[in-house]
């Protein structure tokens, strides 16, 4: 009889996407050689850039059993729902967390989660066995379809955890100037308590599609998977989702995937062009500068393109609207247009809790 191990829902989901092809070019929870290789060098053991640990944590007496390449029965609320070949055994130290994350503060969600995990790890091809998990999957074969028949040759990929606010409005605009399709992406995974629902960030987004961007030019489909908070590693790892998904372009802009301050402003934008100098990421990435609004130039502007940065600049961020909303208020129409507002309080539950 195998040996079981009880998966938790992300982990679960984890397996989805590689069984997709999501995740390509793992084929299963990383072996040690491409675990280290990833936390110290950004990419596989095979020199392809790959930037955040994707792997399987088992209770210490199974990480003790399973050798020789066995097989593990991976069970979900008590079914065995994939297997995993048993290929390589290591433990996740404190230090490849403080690498992945630059900190080891448990205040940082990604950290905290990490640190509540077994350290034990469990590497190895994976099989999914409960396909009818891949019914409502995102697979990229049928994405890329869905590329083809807009007839859209380059595809500029937009990630989100928040609904959509005039600063990504901004930015979305000038990737439809520059591509034949926008494919807005947002995260419907695990995100930090007090972030907006998956319904709230849909809603927004299905009401901006519906009566402001032009018809035919914008898709949009969720991406179940888990935030990790990883600041500019997360950034690339999202740039090589959205390549494995049919996109031509992905957008990186302030901060992308930071929290808490942990990351600087444009942490993310340096990690990418030394990625991008060193290989080839098989995707083109837009970097782009915050947006903000100039009380002077009276619009959505950049430090690239206005000269008062310094004087006439109000912020514009999902932080400031989810503080609006929690506390009650409408934001500014210079921030969230009243028709994603509304859209976003008749879903139901704005907030995680």
């Amino acid at each position: 009889m195998n040996l079981q191990v009880e998966i938790n829902e992300e982990t679960l989901q984890d397996i989805i996407n590689i069984e997709t092809g999501l995740l390509k070019p793992l084929d299963g929870f990383m072996r040690e050689t491409d675990f280290r290789s990833v936390v110290d060098r950004y990419t596989m053991a095979d020199g392809q850039v790959f930037t955040i640990p994707v792997t399987l944590d088992v209770p210490k007496q199974i990480y003790d059993s399973a050798t020789g390449g066995q097989t593990l029965d991976l069970m979900f609320q008590g079914e065995c729902v994939a297997q995993i070949q048993a290929e390589s055994r290591y433990q996740m130290q404190e230090r490849d967390i403080e690498q992945v994350f630059c900190t080891l503060e448990e205040a940082h969600p990604g950290v905290w989660k990490e640190k509540n995990r077994s350290p034990f790890r469990i590497g190895g091809k994976t099989k999914l066995l409960k396909t009818d998990l891949l019914k409502d999957a995102l697979k990229p074969e049928e994405l890329k379809q869905v590329f083809k028949n807009n007839g859209w040759k380059t595809i500029v990929g937009f990630q989100t955890r928040n609904p959509i606010h005039k600063a990504h409005e901004h930015i979305q605009r000038l990737g439809l100037e520059l591509c034949d399709g926008l494919f807005i992406n947002p995260i419907v995974g695990w995100k930090k308590t007090g972030d907006f629902t998956q319904e709230a960030v849909i809603a927004a987004y299905e009401q901006m599609i519906r009566e402001f961007y032009p018809a035919g030019r914008v898709h949009m489909a969720g991406l179940k998977t888990q935030m990790r908070y990883a600041g500019p590693r997360e950034a690339v790892f999202h740039a090589v989702i959205r390549r494995n998904l049919g996109c031509t372009h992905f957008i990186i802009g302030r901060d992308h995937a930071g929290v808490g301050g942990y990351y600087g402003a444009y942490d993310a934008h340096d990690l990418a062009r030394r990625l991008s100098s060193e290989h080839d990421l098989g995707i083109q990435l837009l970097l782009t500068r915050e947006p903000y609004y100039c009380t002077k130039c009276k619009q959505v502007v950049t430090d690239h393109t206005c000269g008062h940065y310094a004087t006439n600049r109000i912020e514009i961020s999902g932080t400031i609207i989810r503080k609006y909303i929690s506390d009650g208020h409408i934001p500014n129409e210079i921030m969230m247009r009243k028709e994603i507002f509304d859209a976003i309080l008749g879903c139901g539950e704005v907030f995680i809790k």
